[in-house]
């Protein structure tokens, strides 16, 4: 680990045009509209070009999050292309924790090979604090992004498959994830190292971009995040983004849990995370790649609970009076009748509306695998490893994979 105290290196304003175009005011609405808010700028100012702890090329512009920026930059020692995720000032707690989570998962889980661990860290100067960046290797466009596009069956259930091996291998080292959702999954993504730069701008789009406004302390560049081709992806897909991650039974340093649609029920009535609530968002992300929507949504009265209970049946009554999330609990959650057949036919109902040309053997494994996933009782769900080596789950992998 280092702290850098360097100067950065800036590209000279004669190779400007190297690294990126500035849009100009009738344009800026295409950089703003999917960046960090330029104004009273949180982050630490980046410029498309410049040389970070005099190795790291920042080449284009990956995402953004509230307490962080991600790039794509070239290792100038290794000549290989990564990931930068540079922590926000006033949020050393957040970058602390991901850094110790992933040492952590470093030593404590034998498989790491579809998790996207750090493979560095170092500090950038700020003007009041010091910046914590984690370095990752590069990988592909997130799950998320692709939602309404047309993905094979085949990729979609080998994205099912290696998340659960990721899930799996993680859990059995002693680590909940807390933040499964299809913006923390991600393809892979073919070598680019060997591309001079205009070829990989070719491939990728050059970067769109305008300077961050006001009096900031160093320059910075607000940029469009990159937009990967599909002929970039690979067959490999890989889970991410451990900011929230712990060890069950320890102290949560970290609030936070997965966004609403992929978060369990005893999450929102105010339970510990666990494995188990890992397992129903891995079961929200699995129902959405095998029928090609999420199972839940907002839009009912009562949002996603109703949805829940309306599919699934009532919820514990012990439950009742723990609900955690803004809005009005129904009282009919924890009330109303629900049989074992009605929960299945809502199942099977979900299962043929999105899979209409799925076989009657398929369908009938497809709903042995939700309605295991997806019980109310966290304890009566499988684990990963049990997933995986379900025969109904193993038997929908293998009619797509082989």
């Amino acid at each position: 680990m280092t702290i850098s105290a360097t100067i950065p290196q800036y590209p000279a304003d004669s190779d400007a045009a190297e690294y990126g175009d500035f849009v100009d005011s009738d344009e800026d609405y295409d950089v703003t509209e999917y960046s960090e808010c330029p104004y009273e700028y949180k982050f630490y100012p980046i410029r498309i070009g410049e040389v970070l702890n005099q190795r790291y090329q920042v080449e284009h512009k990956l995402g953004h999050g509230g307490f962080s920026t991600v790039w794509m930059a070239h290792d100038l020692n290794n000549r290989q292309d990564v990931a930068l995720k540079i922590f926000a000032a006033g949020n050393n707690s957040s970058g602390e924790h991901e850094y110790n989570i992933l040492e952590e998962i470093e030593l404590a889980v034998k498989d790491t090979s579809h998790l996207v661990t750090s493979i560095a860290t170092f500090f950038l100067r700020g003007k009041d604090s010091d910046h914590r960046v984690l370095v990752f290797p590069l990988q592909g466009p997130s799950l998320d992004s692709l939602v309404g596009r047309e993905i094979p069956i085949t990729a979609r259930m080998s994205a099912a498959r290696q998340l659960l091996e990721a899930l799996a291998s993680l859990h059995e080292g002693g680590i909940v994830h807390r933040d499964i959702n299809n913006k923390n999954v991600m393809w892979g993504l073919a070598p680019l190292e060997n591309l001079d730069r205009a070829a990989k701008y070719k491939l990728l789009g050059r970067p769109l971009k305008l300077s961050v406004p006001g009096n900031s302390w160093r320059q910075g560049e607000v940029v469009k995040p990159i937009e990967i081709p599909d002929s970039l992806r690979t067959e490999m897909f890989y889970l991410g983004d451990f900011g929230l991650a712990m060890k069950p039974g320890t102290p949560i340093s970290q609030p936070g849990r997965p966004p609403i649609h992929y978060c369990s029920p005893e999450r929102l009535h105010s339970h510990d995370p666990s494995f188990a609530c890992d397992m129903w968002s891995y079961m929200c992300i699995f129902t959405e790649l095998y029928v090609g929507f999420t199972p839940f949504h907002t839009w009912a009265d009562g949002g996603v609970m109703t949805t829940i209970v309306n599919l699934l049946g009532p919820l514990p009554a012990q439950w009742k009076g723990h609900y955690c999330t803004p809005g009005k609990t129904r009282d009919w959650w924890y009330a109303r009748g629900s049989t074992p057949i009605t929960r299945e036919s809502n199942l099977e109902a979900l299962i043929l509306r999105g899979r209409p040309d799925a076989s009657p053997t398929e369908r009938k494994h497809a709903l042995s695998v939700l309605a295991r996933g997806f019980s109310i009782d966290p304890e009566e769900r499988p684990s990963a490893r049990e997933l995986l080596q379900d025969a109904s789950f193993k038997a929908i992998v293998d009619m797509h994979c082989g």
